[in-house]
């Protein structure tokens, strides 16, 4: 099980901001902020975290849950949007099909 998650973003205002209305429909916010563009989220407790790159950054696929349907099985529905730095966020739904 995972924990937590920290990205090491260039420009740790615009991720900022970019995850602050990408996430609040998930109740995330930010919770912690334990040091110059550091920045803890989540809806209860920190568990996704922003810190400034120390060099070039490179990206990964990060998923979060919510939306509707997508073919990756029966009951899969998936959004992809990238970050400023290039990453691949995903919202996603596992769940069964109503009716």
């Amino acid at each position: 099980m995972i924990d937590h998650l920290k990205l090491f973003v260039a420009d740790p205002a615009a991720s900022r901001a970019f995850y602050e209305r990408a996430l609040e429909p998930l109740g995330y916010r930010v919770l912690l902020e334990p040091g110059p563009g550091v920045v803890g989220m989540g809806a209860d407790r920190p568990d996704f975290w922003l810190a400034p790159a120390a060099g070039p950054t490179t990206t990964c696929h990060v998923a979060f849950g919510a939306p509707g349907m997508r073919p990756y099985h029966p009951h899969y529905y998936g959004a992809f949007v990238l970050d400023p730095d290039g990453n691949n966020v995903e919202a996603v739904f596992h769940g069964a099909t109503p009716g």
